[in-house]
């Protein structure tokens, strides 16, 4: 054990480690693990953020998707789901909606539609831009084109999260049909870089197959990729999906990945993700003491809450906007934190302006 605290040490003040060591601290009971990591980075957390919350108004604008991973609850082959798309005027209701309520960041989710053209996220990218100058837009759309990104970024999108889900092409394989491709998804993350995006990545944590081996492949792409936003989670099992049976993620070994992520970047921007809240009463709350620093309360219409349904039981679908936004800062308020009304750009990212330096 005083190896694998040698090993976080040397984390804090390197900001990486081998492929070995990192195996080394996978391999180590995350419930060990988990309270002294979660203090060193609530300790960075705190110096590099003080004690506000980053919030990020999440408008999943459409449950239709051309892919059909096999972890995905709006997999193509789910057939007992109900689609919905919202228009450009729904979706700048949202904003409407969440800019009353104090959000400056707009993040637009949705599955892979294949009849969302560029012309109309353009069209939705442009209007947002216009309407509300002061508000960040970031997308989370999976993959594009090189010149699917650069008309988005030039419409106003400046941030976009892509998750890459593992970083081990063996693992990939077993989480995505075969026409699916990690390389792919790699190749979309650089151009997205290399464009000028603030850029997110991340992974499922305990997704099937998961191993020590595999999350350090994870964490050492990560390292490499350098990205300024990190959506980590853990897989939550969907009764509709090939991994229906499958156990789900522990909160655990989630905290740990959140802890040991913020110890390699100081300055990422994390999110408290919903699957966390999902799986624990107070798993939000828990993500900002491990080290997240963001939270994304869900601004799509109430009606539409439950038919994107990426995984089962997932919180939050029945509560109005601002409901869910009242609920996380008496949630945040009860552990120290409040609830940022700013942008929360990337700490080494300023308003408009990319960073190619890649």
């Amino acid at each position: 054990m005083n190896e694998v605290f040698r090993l976080i040490n040397k984390l804090e003040k390197d900001r990486q480690l081998t492929r070995d060591e990192w195996i080394m601290i996978f391999e180590t009971d995350p419930a060990v693990l988990q309270e002294p990591l979660a203090e060193r980075a609530r300790r960075i957390s705190i110096g590099n953020f003080g004690h506000e919350i980053f919030t990020r108004g999440l408008i999943e604008f459409t449950s239709y998707c051309r892919n059909d991973c096999y972890y995905c609850g709006i997999r193509m082959s789910n057939k007992e789901l109900p689609r919905y798309r919202l228009d450009r005027e729904q979706i700048l209701e949202c904003c409407d909606r969440g800019y009353e309520l104090g959000f400056r960041t707009f993040v637009l989710q949705g599955g892979e539609d294949p009849c969302i053209d560029d012309e109309e996220m353009v069209s939705v990218i442009s209007a947002i831009h216009d309407g509300f100058g002061d508000c960040a837009i970031t997308l989370s759309i999976g993959e594009r084109s090189h010149d699917s990104y650069l008309r988005y970024f030039e419409a106003g999108a400046e941030r976009y999260l892509l998750r890459h889900e593992t970083a081990d092409p063996w693992h990939y394989a077993r989480l995505h049909p075969g026409e699916l491709s990690l390389q792919r998804r790699m190749d979309c993350l650089w151009d997205l870089k290399r464009i000028g995006y603030q850029v997110g990545t991340g992974f499922m944590v305990g997704s099937p197959g998961q191993n020590a081996e595999t999350l350090a492949e994870d964490m050492l792409f990560i390292e490499k990729l350098a990205p300024h936003m990190i959506g980590i989670g853990p897989f939550v099992p969907h009764h509709a999906t090939p991994f229906a049976d499958k156990k789900a993620g522990t909160a655990e070994q989630t905290l740990v990945c959140i802890s040991l992520l913020r110890l390699m970047l100081p300055q990422a921007l994390i999110p408290a993700t919903t699957a966390l809240g999902t799986i624990e009463a107070d798993g939000r709350e828990r993500g900002i003491l491990a080290g997240a620093n963001v939270v994304m309360p869900n601004l799509s219409p109430l009606s539409y809450r439950k038919k994107y349904e990426l995984y089962d039981h997932k919180i939050c679908t029945g509560e109005e906007a601002a409901e869910c936004r009242d609920c996380l800062e008496l949630r945040m308020e009860a552990i120290g934190y409040t609830l940022a009304v700013s942008r929360g750009d990337h700490p080494l990212m300023k308003k408009g302006k990319g960073n190619n330096n890649v």
